[in-house]
């Protein structure tokens, strides 16, 4: 009886390792990286630098929890990330938080910080009938937005000039939305923190965000 006991929860175990390996091949680990007090005073150039480096380990960290080895990272003559041995990344980075997400699909990721803004930006990044689909706090539905496009963008590897055709078709919920870019639809879910919110655009069924503290 014992081992028949013992010889049922091995399988188990085996069970759930393979449930968890594939349930890793359609998960998104996106990781955001707080810059360290002392690194946020860096100016200029020298900013620059470390804040494309400490990026670089927050896609690095991505790609171990996706279970994926990334090489070295090369980028094509508009300055969009070439996928490596079939796997597509992205980068973000802001004065105090940086980001970065490896995936089997293309995805891309965007930071911003919550803050007073024109009315001429509204009126830049959606029209009336995208502002009108859901009721929000309008700065962080004017970042939620800006941050979703920005994400597309990324994932379609062109730049802010596709914005006019980025449009927002339907707010899911308080974390997800759908975005049309030229006849295709793109998922974006939304991570609120720390005065900021992170957007993630995939065609994958599960995200699970990391935020590391400095």
């Amino acid at each position: 009886m014992v081992k028949i006991l013992i010889c049922r929860a091995k399988q188990r175990k085996r069970i759930l390792k393979k449930v968890d390996q594939n349930t890793k091949k359609v998960a998104l680990f996106p990781v955001i990286l707080q810059v360290p007090f002392k690194k946020k005073q860096l100016k200029g150039k020298e900013q620059v630098a470390y804040l494309s480096r400490h990026a670089r380990r927050a896609l690095q960290m991505s790609a171990r929890k996706s279970g994926i080895f990334l090489r070295t990272l090369l980028k094509n003559e508009n300055g969009a990330p070439l996928p490596v041995d079939g796997n597509f990344w992205s980068l973000t980075h802001k004065p105090e938080y940086v980001a970065g997400v490896v995936a089997s699909t293309s995805t891309g990721i965007d930071i911003e910080r919550i803050r007073p803004c024109s009315a001429s930006l509204f009126r830049k990044v959606a029209d009336d009938r995208e502002w009108g689909l859901v009721d929000s706090d309008p700065l962080e539905l004017f970042f939620r937005y800006w941050t979703s496009k920005e994400a597309v963008l990324k994932a379609a590897g062109i730049g802010l000039v596709g914005l006019s055709e980025c449009r927002v078709v339907k707010v899911i919920d308080k974390k997800n939305l759908i975005i049309n870019f030229r006849n295709k639809n793109w998922q974006i879910e939304n991570f609120f923190f720390q005065g900021h919110i992170a957007s993630v655009a995939h065609n994958l069924c599960r995200i699970k965000w990391t935020l590391s503290k400095a």
